[in-house]
């Protein structure tokens, strides 16, 4: 017979340990010659990002030693930071960012030799930045973003596309790199090539726009050894998103944009293309499903066009799957497996699509399907489960009602553990998790975050609020001059409707949330009593110091949509921010910050804290050194793991002695 055990009391080897071994997944993967790439997160290396290689028909292996840290800081969030060409009898050649010094690189892995500097250090601001490259070696060049900062202001910034000689001419000299656009636009992505290489195309955009909100995809021509020229516009807008362009075998202009109300797949003809008015069509229209995402890095991939003229789609609503399109007929055809998210991340060679995937059973690998066969297998990064799956939570797809009837979709993760069962008598503790971004969505995938607190009998609600992405325009449009309000109620409704129908205990609800999620707990804490406790990490606290100069560049003008223009609204600022509030606080918090965030930067928690000095109010800070927006070391997030399962216990009532006690000030 199982034992009875309160909620929150129950054994779990899912310790903090574990889910942070596992905390990241690989990314941006690539296709050179025969091999697979990709870049994975090493959390007991100091948090670096490793770039690894499969070669066909071998296991997978490192491609750079420690400390060797492919990551590159371009809009702070980063993007693809590498890029590699196939040298038939040369092996590969591969050129990378290293996130200490954010230098491009050049390293020839088989040669036997160690990686030489191609970009200069600069002094100025954040220096020089690099991201989203494409290899040339017949041009004996290399193509990317080039963020270049003008001053020490994080504003001072410009970006343009820019060619870099392989030669390795440029390290000490910054005259040397040519630039291959001008810097009009405010953002840009990298350079996509034409097969014939007669033209390139890109996605720009300019402020307040964020990218969700309006780009446009740019195509010139490709001139010698001068800058790209016959510039154009030809899709997009202020509301239109275009989040991905590429080339199809034939010369046509692929790209995914939102004219409506969903991201879909559209075409511009060659033909098309040399008119005065380029017109997209559509190749998948109607189906009420996302084929896009919101650009928060630099060289995401939803689409990867086949030599056969198909294209590897990732499309879906609130989940997503891995299809291949028909762009002449419009079938599209989705991959057979498990997996119920797929990362915007995909390659190509020849009949063969890779892509990283996960589904509520597995992490995140690396999948390869075979468009002849319709096979698909885990070729990289596989999952292998540490405990007995029996331990992990089964997540609950949900539709709730919130205020005005609107619909709020959220991922339910009951308590679960096939060693104890709950008193009849008692109702579990839940935790909401507000999602980042906000622009952003909470994935219907394995977390052992989420799985360390469910198998100790504590519920999960991940809520995916209005403003999130994945279920069209029109719904994440709803946090417009609306955050902190529409995000803060849909949170709630779905933690009361959870008390209401009896499945969590209205005395015993928590909410965590970093970053937007931050600041959605903090709000939620500052603007209902629904909660008994919040952790705080990384969050914003004060609009008006965020709206001025108190963040980054790329997200320095996104309060104009979230909250209206500061020039217009200023009392909104000042209303909404939890730091205005703290008066309202009546409940424990954790509140987590890394000490060199830049996107969230730890004064505001500092501001914070002051303004709670001598309220009364249980309450732990804990910061962290060396950690920047989002943790990736693994001592960092098993400690702050263990705080706020120790901030729970304490708040709810429940004993356990397998975490330090997390020492709560007032």
């Amino acid at each position: 017979m199982v034992p009875t055990g309160a909620y929150g009391t129950w054994p779990s080897p899912i310790d903090a340990a574990l889910a942070a071994s596992r905390d990241g997944r690989p990314e941006f993967a690539g296709v050179v010659g025969e091999e697979v790439w990709w870049t994975a997160p090493r959390p007991t290396e100091g948090g670096r990002r490793a770039l690894m290689r499969r070669r066909a028909g071998g296991p997978e292996e490192s491609v750079l030693p420690a400390p060797w840290n492919v990551r590159s800081r371009v809009i702070e969030y980063g993007g693809r930071p590498w890029a590699a060409a196939a040298r038939p009898g040369d092996g590969p050649l591969v050129v990378f960012v290293h996130h200490p010094d954010q230098r491009l690189y050049v390293f020839e892995p088989d040669g036997g030799g160690e990686p030489r500097p191609l970009t200069p250090v600069s002094g100025t601001g954040g220096g020089l930045r690099w991201v989203d490259p494409v290899v040339l070696p017949d041009r004996g060049e290399v193509w990317c973003v080039l963020e270049e900062f003008t001053g020490d202001a994080p504003t001072d910034v410009r970006r343009v596309v820019a060619a870099v000689p392989l030669d390795g001419s440029a390290a000490e000299d910054r005259a040397v790199v040519r630039e291959l656009t001008d810097d009009r636009h405010r953002f840009v992505t990298g350079p996509r090539l034409s097969p014939d290489g007669s033209r390139v195309a890109w996605i720009a955009w300019d402020h307040p726009r964020m990218p969700w909100d309006g780009t446009e995809a740019m195509v010139g021509e490709v001139s010698g050894t001068g800058p790209f020229t016959a510039v154009r516009c030809v899709a997009g807008g202020p509301d239109e998103s275009v989040a991905q362009v590429d080339w199809a075998p034939d010369g046509s202009l692929l790209l995914v944009s939102d004219p409506g109300n969903w991201w879909e797949p559209r075409r511009i003809r060659p033909d098309a293309l040399d008119g005065a008015e380029p017109t997209a069509t559509g190749l998948c229209e109607g189906r009420n499903e996302e084929f896009g995402g919101p650009l928060w890095k630099i060289g995401l991939q939803w689409f990867q066009p086949l030599d056969s003229g198909l294209i590897a789609v990732i499309h879906g609503k609130g989940a997503t799957a891995l299809g291949i399109l028909d762009p002449e007929t419009g079938e599209l055809v989705d991959a057979a497996g498990p997996w119920t998210e797929w990362a915007p991340t995909l390659a190509a060679h020849g009949t063969r699509v890779v892509g990283v995937a996960a589904s509520p059973r597995t992490g995140y690998e690396v999948v390869e399907l075979d468009t002849r066969t319709g096979r698909t297998r885990v070729i990289g990064a596989a999952h292998v489960d540490a405990v007995d799956p029996a331990y992990y939570p089964e997540p609950q797809i949900r539709t709730f009602t919130g205020p005005d009837s609107r619909e709020i979709h959220a991922h339910i993760y009951p308590p679960h553990n096939p060693d104890r069962v709950a008193p009849d008598d008692e109702l579990p503790p839940f935790v909401v998790w507000a999602h980042g971004g906000p622009t952003g969505h909470a994935p219907l995938v394995l977390d052992l975050e989420i799985a360390y607190f469910t198998s100790r009998g504590i519920g999960v609600a991940e809520v995916n609020y209005g403003g999130s992405t994945g279920y069209g325009r029109e719904y994440r449009n709803r946090l417009r001059e609306q955050w902190g309000v529409v995000d803060v109620e849909d949170c709630a409704a779905v933690a009361e409707a959870l008390a209401s129908e009896g499945t969590a205990d209205p005395d015993r609800l928590a909410i965590r949330g970093g970053s937007a999620g931050g600041w959605t707990t903090a709000a939620s804490l500052t603007g209902t009593d629904v909660y008994a406790c919040g952790t705080i990490i990384y969050p914003i606290l004060d609009l008006m110091g965020w709206a001025t100069d108190g963040t980054h560049d790329f997200e320095s003008r996104y309060l104009d949509s979230l909250v209206g223009p500061l020039a217009e609204v200023p009392c909104r600022y000042r209303e909404r921010s939890p730091i205005e509030h703290v008066d309202r606080i009546s409940v424990p918090f954790l509140l987590l910050q890394g000490l060199d965030d830049p996107i969230c930067p730890p004064v505001q928690s500092e501001r914070f804290l002051a303004r709670m000095a001598g309220r009364g109010i249980s309450h732990a800070y804990i910061a962290f050194e060396g950690e920047s927006h989002g943790f990736r070391r693994a001592d960092t997030m098993i400690r702050a793991l263990e705080a706020e399962l120790s901030l729970y216990a304490q708040t709810f009532g429940i004993r356990r002695t397998d975490v330090p006690p997390l020492e709560l000030k007032k």
